[in-house]
């Protein structure tokens, strides 16, 4: 199924009078931030706003208080969902105000149009903490032999990836995202993603 498809399902799905919230979750390296990307550049008749979950990391002291190699330390302490949800969800979602800001560090506010589509892309956006702000939501199903290997291309090799896939593996027995998603798709290959039932996700010990 092509990405134009996609974008159908998607738009077909989500209230069409205010603003709407949809996740674009996936392990490290599945291809969130360029499959954001290109749903934004798919012409359409609402604005998009395209926000990033790594914009909201703890500080260094905090995310490794557990040991740089910690997976329950990237599962628990890297991102800082309290400011994630004071400063941009809650007043992006219904009856928000819609002024946010886009990053924890950025001072200054944006105001988002009452009919905007807000695209969220990031790592562990199905916890608990943060599924119920979602209109819509992907997940992109990527195995961790390949999502490994974009990685160490992209960071190089000495990113601590006991840390990242065993996190991930924490996340995946809290959350089954594929489950609570509301669309699946393959995007081992990301220039043809491809609809899956949540079934066939990949799951690797």
């Amino acid at each position: 199924m092509s990405l134009d498809a996609i974008v159908a399902r998607l738009r077909s799905a989500v209230p069409g009078d205010r603003r709407v919230l949809v996740a674009i979750d996936g392990v490290g390296a599945s291809g969130k931030t360029t499959f954001a990307a290109q749903l934004a550049q798919r012409p359409g008749p609402r604005p998009v706003i395209v926000l990033h979950v790594d914009d909201f990391f703890h500080p260094s002291e905090v995310r490794h208080a557990r040991g740089r190699h910690s997976p329950e330390g990237f599962w628990l302490d890297a991102y800082d969902y309290d400011a994630l949800v004071a400063l941009t969800l809650a007043p992006l979602g219904p009856g928000g105000s819609g002024r946010y800001r886009p990053a924890v560090a950025e001072t200054g506010t944006r105001q988002a149009p009452p009919d905007a589509l807000v695209l969220v892309e990031g790592t562990f956006l199905h916890r608990d903490e943060l599924n119920r702000f979602w209109d819509y939501s992907i997940y992109l199903d990527v195995p961790f032999e390949e999502a490994t290997r974009r990685m160490a291309l992209r960071d190089g090799e000495h990113r601590p990836m006991d840390r990242y896939v065993g996190g991930q593996r924490l996340y995946f027995d809290a959350a089954a995202p594929w489950e609570r998603a509301s669309l699946v798709v393959d995007n081992r290959d990301p220039g043809e993603p491809r609809i899956v039932d949540a079934a066939a996700v990949v799951r690797l010990g």
